[in-house]
């Protein structure tokens, strides 16, 4: 379970003069927040690597609810999916506050891991990952509670975007409302204002409009994993 793929981002894990093959191929594209990269069900086919920002994937339930599954940030690519099978889009890609991308055709984008074999073992890795990441939120989502599932994405958001500051604890300042963390966690805005006020009561975490501080790391990691 995870909201951010494991390992090094793609364009950073990719040998320099791939990753610059790569960034000639498109052209630049950027985004205001809230705005759309590309939407589920479209049938669009190009790929957007990202050099500045932070965008969320997120579906529509059949009941018509937002779900969250991952955050994408610098060095990551979205879209590649659709560009490799030629399907519609799985996902929704939004982005969180300004994103600066740059937009390659899905067709130069397949020709170019045609002749990069380095990049396409990352891109099958990066498959895999992503994989092995949505079993394991299908596993928790039956099986565990709110605020289990609520600690674990505010510590992977303190882990991965948090910044220390002495006397407070791990500031994040990524701009996630609380319907986007609700949407992250899987659950309802209420059920998640619930879990998020006991978590405030009980000095764990402090809120503020799209921003939290995490006080309280290690609590909060034992929470995640249901042993507290």
């Amino acid at each position: 379970m995870g909201l951010f793929d494991s390992g090094r981002p793609f364009l950073q894990a990719l040998p320099g003069e791939d990753r610059r093959a790569l960034l000639a191929l498109g052209v630049p594209r950027a985004y205001e927040p809230g705005e759309a990269v590309m939407r589920e069900h479209d049938a669009t086919s190009f790929v957007a690597a990202i050099l500045a920002g932070w965008a969320a994937v997120s579906v529509e339930t059949e009941r018509g609810v937002r779900l969250i599954l991952a955050l994408r940030g610098v060095g990551e690519v979205v879209g590649d999916q659709a560009a490799i099978d030629h399907r519609p889009r799985s996902a929704t890609v939004t982005a969180l506050g300004p994103l600066q991308t740059v937009v390659v055709p899905g067709d130069r984008f397949r020709a170019y891991l045609a002749v990069r074999p380095a990049a396409t073992v990352l891109i099958m890795r990066q498959f895999s990952s992503r994989l092995r990441a949505s079993d394991g939120e299908r596993r928790a989502l039956a099986s565990e509670r709110v605020l289990q599932r609520l600690s674990a994405r505010l510590v992977e958001l303190a882990e991965r975007t948090g910044r220390p500051v002495e006397g407070e604890g791990v500031v994040v300042d990524l701009p996630l409302p609380q319907q986007d963390i609700a949407a992250a966690v899987g659950s309802t805005r209420e059920a998640v204002a619930k879990a998020l006020r006991l978590l405030r009561d009980q000095g764990v975490v402090r809120t503020a409009p799209r921003r939290f501080v995490v006080c309280d790391v290690e609590l909060l990691r034992l929470l995640a994993e249901g042993r507290a």
